[in-house]
This record gives structure tokens, C-alpha cells and sequence, in this order.
């Protein structure tokens, strides 16, 4: 029986090549973004196995009509992956308060709303994968422009310490990967100029290997997946 993967953020970087690697190794993938036109070409790529479903994570009606679509087509779900999130660089001084509920609100309060929703869907040894960063890794090198960022990066890995240990009677296992530099549009939209040493496809193979076995060996685990150490 095919496993079910959850896959948000998937219109474009790290997400897309996800979504793209997990349906090579027979995954049934629910592709989750805002953009609807990237997300459908995504499906086109494989439509058997890839589900494009446009969705708004910040708006609760779009979940509530996502949750619904899931419960009416699908026997559960083995694999969520949060990776929907967005990057403001700005200096400290010039951040608003405005900047920071945004960054708060991408990525942590969409990963928060979606996995609380799916509660009741998840399968059996189920794995939830929460992307985080490198800049959300404690005693890692910071970098300027980043507080915002890095500070909600940082609450989505306690996070999944947190409900690592709520969710285990479930047979739900909950773990963080916190990326470093990856070739993404988003990275090139806040540093523009600077090449990232993985792209974003070797990235998204490492993780769809993760989401598939990591929870055999992990469960509440902060994981640092960079090839610089933590300073």
C-alpha cells in the first residue's frame, strides 16, 4: 500500500524537489501552496502520484476545505512535511512589528495550524518533518538581517521537541531538520548574488529519504543537516 505524504511550500525549491523525489519512489503526494500555477505544473509531472491543492495556510477556511478534501479521498496520512515559510532580510533597527508576526505567522503559526488539523488523519507511525534552519539552531553562527527569521525558525524546533513528546501515544514521531545554505529562490530573492554549496534538489532528496525512514531512528530531534559546524 503506498504511503501519503503532506507537502507544503511545494510550488517551487526545496518543496517542489521534494514532492518531485517521493513520487519517484511511489509516494502519494498532496502538494500544498498559495501559487496555483507552478503547484498544477508540479502535478503535471507525475499526476498519478502528485495532488496539486492550492492552499493558503494563513486563512482557515482554505484549511478547513483542505482537511475536508482529505478526509473525504484519502486513508490517512503517513508523512507531513512543513516547509512552507519565507525569509525577511532587514536589519534589526529596521524591522516592524509587522515583520515580525509575518515571519512568525510563515513559519511557525502555518506549521502549528496544519499539524493540529490533521490530528485525527494521520496513520500509524507517521512522521512529521518540520523544516527549520540553521540561523533557528541553538549556538550556530548567526548572521546579520536575520533575528526575525531565525527567531521563528528557532520556535518551529522546540516545537517539534514539544509535540514529539505530546504526540508519541499517537504513533506519531516529530522531528526537525535545520537546513543550512540550499540554492533556492528564496534564498536568492533575500541574498542576491550569493551560490549556496547544495542545491535544491540534492536537498530535497536528502529530506524525502528522511521523511520515508528517519523516524525509525529519530523522534524529537533537533538535527543540523549543514556542512559547516555550529559555532
Amino acid at each position: 500500500m503506498k504511503k501519503t505524504a503532506i507537502i507544503t511550500g511545494a510550488s517551487r525549491g526545496i518543496g517542489m524537489q521534494t514532492a518531485k523525489t517521493l513520487a519517484e519512489k511511489e509516494v502519494q503526494i498532496i502538494a500544498i501552496a498559495r501559487s496555483k500555477k507552478p503547484l498544477r505544473n508540479l502535478e503535471q509531472i507525475n499526476p498519478d502520484l502528485i495532488t496539486a491543492v492550492p492552499t493558503d495556510l494563513t486563512d482557515e477556511e482554505s484549511v478547513n476545505d483542505l482537511v475536508l478534501l482529505l478526509e473525504q479521498n484519502y486513508d490517512g496520512i503517513d508523512i507531513l512535511i512543513n516547509n512552507a515559510g519565507a525569509l525577511i532580510n532587514k536589519p534589526f533597527e529596521d524591522l516592524t512589528l509587522d515583520d515580525w508576526r509575518s515571519q512568525i505567522e510563515s513559519n511557525l503559526i502555518t506549521a502549528v495550524h496544519i499539524t493540529q488539523r490533521l490530528l485525527n488523519s494521520f496513520n500509524k507511525n507517521s512522521h512529521v518533518v518540520n523544516i527549520s534552519s540553521m540561523g533557528g539552531y541553538q549556538g550556530s553562527a548567526k548572521f546579520p538581517g536575520l533575528a526575525a527569521y531565525s527567531a521563528s525558525k528557532g520556535a518551529l524546533s522546540i516545537l517539534s521537541e514539544c509535540l514529539a513528546t505530546e504526540l508519541s501515544n499517537h504513533s506519531i514521531s516529530v522531528n526537525a531538520l535545520c537546513l543550512g545554505a540550499v540554492q533556492t529562490g528564496m534564498l536568492e530573492e533575500a541574498f542576491p548574488g550569493f551560490e549556496a554549496p547544495v542545491s535544491a534538489s540534492e536537498m530535497g532528496t536528502y529530506i524525502s529519504e528522511f521523511a520515508l525512514t528517519g523516524h525509525s531512528f529519530y523522534n524529537g530531534k533537533i538535527l543540523p543537516v549543514s556542512l559547516t559546524d555550529p559555532e
